[in-house]
């Protein structure tokens, strides 16, 4: 059998040299890391067989960080975890899904080589797509959209107002293309973002609608919960390396576009009183 490039990561420094030793008297080559931003500067470098991963990581990032960046790299690389808890619940289990095995601690070593070599032999369980918080939002657009109105329609105060579902929506796209583009460029959290004039055409239009200043506000804040349902939806394929800094880029983009319909609105409001 040809010889096989093991990346083996755990932050228990015995652990993790037992576990070297063993795969090496097995013919394995093994590569050790400790900590998850070591993991990520190895996959980013070089190719692996197998990923072998502890899912409980300390500091920025977990095993599913570090299983997350082996299937955009290299998604022909069988991935392991670790886990010293034997069950969990439905959201983790939709999350492991990324890996093709989960093994818990601790570990009969012998069965452990042997899972090894069968997971060589079979290849990986199924192709995956790992996919950007972005990719998912831009693919999900229309049903995250139908999932913010049908939570709008249950909101009595919102529907107060008698409009139809196209004036309702008519921000969200818009607005949905404009978290995509920032989401995609990477910019650092805290960058004055340029304003959009969809937002503040967003902020002009409920005021002549009727809506309040607290209506904008939960509508937006409904928004961020039909978002994050769409990610929540999609964990099995998300691209945990980037979910974290995804997440918070989101929340601020959605307040953003909030904070520029706002100013909007307040303005066309004084020229209303002036008017009147």
């Amino acid at each position: 059998m040809t010889v096989a490039n093991v990346l083996l990561v755990d932050d228990d420094e015995a652990l993790l040299s037992s576990l070297a030793q063993v795969l090496k008297h097995h013919d394995f080559m093994v590569t050790t890391a400790s900590t998850v931003s070591e993991a990520l500067k190895y996959i980013s470098s070089a190719q692996y067989d197998v990923l072998l991963s502890d899912l409980h990581m300390p500091g920025a990032g977990d095993g599913l960080t570090v299983v997350s960046a082996m299937r955009h790299s290299n998604p022909k690389a069988v991935t392991m975890l670790l886990s010293s808890f034997p069950e969990m619940d439905a959201a983790a289990q939709a999350i492991l899904l990324q890996a093709d095995e989960i093994l818990v601690k601790p570990m009969n070593m012998p069965a452990l080589v042997d899972a090894i070599k069968n997971r060589l032999a079979n290849g990986p369980s199924r192709f995956r797509v790992v996919e950007s918080v972005a990719t998912i939002l831009e693919r999900s657009t229309e049903s995250t959209i139908q999932d913010w109105f049908e939570r709008v329609q249950h909101d009595e105060n919102l529907m107060a107002l008698p409009l139809t579902q196209d004036l309702r929506c008519a921000h969200l796209r818009p607005l949905f293309r404009d978290l995509v583009d920032r989401l995609r460029s990477f910019k650092p959290l805290g960058t004055k973002e340029a304003m959009s004039n969809s937002a503040t055409d967003h902020g002009f239009s409920r005021r002549q609608q009727g809506y309040t200043a607290a209506q904008m506000v939960e509508e937006s804040r409904v928004l961020q919960v039909s978002i994050f349902n769409t990610l929540q939806k999609n964990l099995a394929s998300i691209d945990f390396s980037v979910l974290l800094i995804g997440v918070m880029t989101i929340a601020d983009e959605v307040d953003s576009q909030l904070s520029q319909a706002m100013r909007s609105y307040i303005a066309e409001s004084k020229v209303d009183a002036l008017t009147a």
